[in-house]
C-alpha cells in the first residue's frame, strides 16, 4: 500500500475526511474498458495508478446503479446493484480493493429523495389499489376539478413541467425532477428501513463514504394523508426554505439523518456521509453537517462568487463560519457533473458567468435576443481556473474535484442537439440546453476514435480541440494544468496543518486575497486583471519567504493579474 497516502488522510482515523481530497468520477465519462462507448468499473480500475500521481485521499462515483438513463443515472432502479452496461458486483469489489490498496478511499452517489419509475416497488405501487401499502411508499394524491384530471397543484418540477404525473385512476404522484423519477415518501418505515440495509450493503463492499443527491428535500410537508388543499406554486415559492417549506430543508430530515448517523457508527472508522445542499445561505446547512447527521455538507457557494475578491472572501469567512459551528470541516468545490466547467465559466464576461448554457434561467430565446452568445475567452478562463484551483487547494478543509478539471477542461458548449441527453434539454425543447457540455468524456490520448476513452466512439461526442488537453501531451508539458494540480496536491499534503486561516489585508489592493495557514504558509490570489505589485503587498522585501507555487508565470517586479502563488518560511520551504 501506497504509505504517504495513508498518512495524508489518516487512514484509520475516524476524521480522516477532513481535509482530504475527493476526485469526483462520472463513471459513464470518465474510462471504456470494453469499447462500448460507456465508462465503466474496468476503466476506473485502469486508472487507479493515474489517481495516486495525482495525489488524490479519494474517490466519489456518480451513480453506478441499473438506470434507463432518463437522469444520467440519478433515476434508480436497483440501490443495490451495478448497471450491466458498467459492470458487476464483483467488478465493484475488485475496484474497492484496488482503490483501497493503493490509498484511496471510496464515496458513492446515493440518491434517497427519488426512485426511477421502474423500481421493482413504483411498478408494483402502480399496479395497487389507491391508499395501498404499495403506494404509500410514494407521494400519490388524487387530482382536482372534474373526474379528478387536474394535478393536485401547479407546482413545476425542477426540469420542467408539472411535478405531478397522473397514473390513469384520477390519482397523480409526486416528482420534484423528472416524470421517470417518483419521489418517495419519507413517512413510510419501510422506506427508511431499506434504505438503512443499502447503506450496510455498500458499507459492506468497502464503501468508505456517501454523497448524498438532493439531501434536503427528502421530508415533505404534504402527501397522500394530508387532506388539505395544497398551495398555489406562487404561495410555496413565497415561503423561505427551511422548516415551513413544503419540499426543502424541513426539521424532519434530522430524524431521518439521525437514523443514518447509527448506522454510519456501526463501523470502524464510522462511514461518513456528505450532503448536497442547494440552498440560499443560512445556518441550517450546518445542520446537516454534525456528528449526529451525516458528518459533511457541500457548500456550493463559492461556485457562485464569480472571480471577484470581496465575493470570494465573504464566501470563505462564511463556510469556514458553518464549518466551525457543526465541528465538521469546510468543503470546496469549483466543478461537478451539474456546473459548467469552471475554465468556461471564468472565461465569459464577468456579467454573464453565472452558467450562461446550463442554468434553466438562461435559454436560448435569451441568447438570441442579444444577438449573439456572449464570447468566452479561452485564455483568460484558463488563467483564472488556474488560479481559483490553486486557492482553494490552500484552503482548510476538504477539496472535491471533478473529472478533468485536472487538465483544465473547458465546457463543450457546442453539442449536437441529437447527442444530448439531459431531461433539462428534452423537457425545455428549444431552450434550455442541461449539462451534458461538462459530462464528455475524457480525453486520454491526442488520438484514437474517443481520445484514449475506449476503442470506438464516445457516448457524447468529443471535440478535436479535446486532443490538445490529452492527459498523454499534458504529461509532456511541465507548464500544463495536470503537473500544476500533481505538485499542488502534492504540496497541500506536506502542509496541510489546523484548519484556521488568518486573513492578511491589503486596503489598497482590494482585488488581492491574502491569507496564511499554520506552518508560514501563505496563500496570496491577485483577482484582478492587472499586475499587483510586490511592494504593495509587502512582499518584495521578504528574503524569509520563498515562492514555492504559481497558477502561472510570476516577475520580481509584481504579482501577476489573475494569479495565484503559494509562499512559505525559508525554514520549511524544503519540505518534500
Amino acid at each position: 500500500m501506497a504509505d504517504s497516502q495513508h498518512d495524508h488522510c489518516d487512514w484509520n482515523s475516524p476524521t480522516w475526511w477532513r481535509q482530504a481530497v475527493v476526485y469526483q468520477i462520472y463513471p459513464r465519462s470518465f474510462a471504456d474498458s470494453n469499447g462500448d462507448g460507456l465508462g465503466d468499473l474496468g476503466g476506473i480500475i485502469s486508472r487507479v495508478p493515474y489517481l495516486v500521481e495525482l495525489g488524490v485521499d479519494a474517490v466519489w462515483l456518480s451513480p453506478f446503479y441499473p438506470s434507463a438513463l432518463a437522469d444520467g443515472g440519478y433515476d434508480v432502479d436497483d440501490y443495490r446493484d451495478v448497471d450491466p452496461r458498467i459492470g458487476t458486483m464483483d467488478d465493484f469489489d475488485a475496484m474497492a480493493t484496488v482503490l483501497h490498496e493503493a490509498g484511496i478511499k471510496l464515496f458513492v452517489d446515493i440518491v434517497p429523495n427519488h426512485s426511477s419509475n421502474r423500481h421493482i416497488w413504483f411498478q408494483a405501487a402502480l399496479n395497487a389499489a389507491p391508499g395501498s401499502p404499495e403506494r404509500d411508499r410514494y407521494i400519490f394524491r388524487r387530482g382536482i376539478g372534474a373526474n379528478h384530471a387536474l394535478p393536485p397543484s401547479d407546482w413545476r418540477a425542477a426540469f420542467g413541467g408539472s411535478t405531478w404525473e397522473p397514473v390513469g385512476d384520477g390519482w397523480f404522484y409526486f416528482h420534484l425532477f423528472a416524470p421517470e423519477q417518483p419521489d418517495w415518501n419519507w413517512r413510510n418505515d419501510e422506506v427508511r428501513q431499506d434504505f438503512l440495509t443499502t447503506l450496510r450493503f455498500w458499507s459492506d463492499h468497502g464503501v468508505d463514504g456517501f454523497r448524498v443527491d438532493v439531501a434536503m428535500a427528502l421530508a415533505k410537508g404534504f402527501g397522500t394523508d394530508f387532506p388539505d388543499e395544497l398551495p398555489s406554486r406562487e404561495q410555496m415559492e413565497a415561503v423561505p426554505i427551511g422548516p415551513d417549506h413544503m419540499v426543502y430543508d424541513r426539521d424532519e430530515v434530522d430524524e431521518i439523518y439521525a437514523g443514518w448517523r447509527e448506522v454510519f457508527n456501526e463501523y470502524d472508522p464510522p462511514r461518513v456521509a456528505v450532503a448536497e445542499l442547494w440552498t440560499e445561505p443560512s445556518s441550517r446547512k450546518a445542520r446537516y453537517a454534525t456528528d449526529r447527521s451525516l458528518g459533511q455538507a457541500f457548500y456550493f457557494d463559492i461556485i457562485n462568487a464569480g472571480f471577484n475578491a470581496l465575493k470570494i472572501r465573504a464566501v470563505v469567512d462564511e463556510v469556514l463560519g458553518w464549518a466551525d459551528q457543526s465541528g465538521s470541516s469546510s468543503t470546496w468545490v469549483l466543478s461537478n457533473h451539474d456546473q459548467v466547467r469552471h475554465a468556461s465559466r471564468f472565461g465569459l464576461p464577468d456579467a454573464d458567468s453565472d452558467d450562461i448554457w446550463a442554468n434553466p434561467e438562461r435559454d436560448r430565446q435569451w441568447l438570441l435576443s442579444r444577438g449573439t452568445a456572449p464570447v468566452e475567452d479561452l485564455a483568460r478562463g484558463a488563467r483564472r481556473a488556474r488560479a481559483a484551483s490553486v486557492f482553494a487547494m490552500g484552503l482548510p478543509g476538504s477539496l472535491y474535484l471533478y473529472q478533468g478539471e485536472e487538465l483544465g477542461l473547458r465546457e463543450v458548449a457546442d453539442l449536437p442537439d441529437s447527442a444530448r441527453q439531459d431531461p433539462i434539454f428534452f423537457r425545455s425543447p428549444g431552450r434550455h440546453v442541461g449539462r451534458d457540455g461538462c459530462r464528455v468524456p475524457l480525453p486520454w490520448t491526442s488520438d484514437g476514435p474517443s481520445f484514449g476513452f475506449g476503442t470506438g466512439p464516445a457516448h457524447l461526442p468529443q471535440p478535436a480541440w479535446f486532443a490538445d488537453f490529452a492527459v498523454s501531451v499534458e504529461e509532456e508539458d511541465p507548464d500544463s494544468t495536470l503537473h500544476l494540480y500533481r505538485e499542488a496536491l502534492r504540496r497541500r499534503r506536506e502542509l496541510q496543518g489546523p484548519e484556521v486561516l488568518t486573513w492578511i489585508d491589503h486596503l489598497d489592493a482590494p482585488e488581492v486575497l491574502h491569507f496564511e495557514r499554520p506552518g508560514g504558509w501563505q496563500v496570496v490570489m491577485n483577482a484582478g486583471a492587472e499586475p499587483c505589485p510586490w511592494e504593495k503587498l509587502g512582499l518584495s522585501a521578504r528574503p524569509s519567504l520563498e515562492r514555492i507555487l504559481a497558477s502561472g508565470r510570476l516577475t520580481e517586479e509584481a504579482l501577476p493579474g489573475e494569479t495565484t502563488v503559494w509562499l512559505l518560511a525559508r525554514a520549511t520551504a524544503t519540505l518534500g
